[in-house]
């Protein structure tokens, strides 16, 4: 038998030990540089009785190298994506029930405003500019636009409760 019958035949051995241990394609891939190893530093070495334990000692060592590897960089502990839950993409019930009852909220609050309020926010949801509300409701200075928006944004804000949530 030559050389490289022998290491086709101790490759198998190698991926068949290896898997026992570890995944297959991890076996596989250490075989090869157990091979790799042996045919760079160890040309010399032709015996079956001396390329067997060699073969397999640097395959221990390779393995623990591994090992070590992978722990070191977190993947020992690793959760696999197919095992993870999906998200639901339905809509929780509790946040929809909160969420209609916010608009409740708001929207019984928004009643209770004054008229200038109303027409204010009105615009506001328009997509109106401080500007064009200005023009739109006469006042010679944007700065009263401004004083009325922010004392009807903090009105609404006592009227739903005090806060937004």
């Amino acid at each position: 038998m030559d050389r490289d019958q022998i290491l086709t035949s101790l490759r198998e051995r190698i991926v068949a030990f290896a898997t026992s241990r570890i995944a297959r394609d991890l076996a596989e891939d250490l075989a090869q540089e157990v091979l790799v190893v042996l045919h760079e530093k160890y040309p010399q070495v032709t015996a079956v009785t001396e390329l067997v334990p060699l073969a397999f000692q640097i395959l221990r060592y390779k393995m623990a190298d591994a090992a070590r590897k992978s722990a070191r960089r977190g993947e020992a502990h690793q959760t696999a994506l197919d095992d993870l839950p999906l998200a639901d993409p339905g809509n929780d019930p509790a946040r929809e029930l909160e969420r209609k009852q916010q608009v409740e909220r708001l929207v019984k609050a928004i009643a209770q405003l004054g008229e200038r309020c109303r027409e204010l926010f009105q615009w506001k949801l328009e997509g109106k500019t401080f500007p064009e509300i200005q023009q739109l409701m006469g006042q010679a200075s944007i700065n009263t636009i401004y004083t009325w928006d922010h004392r009807c944004r903090k009105q609404l804000l006592e009227l739903m409760g005090g806060g937004w949530e």
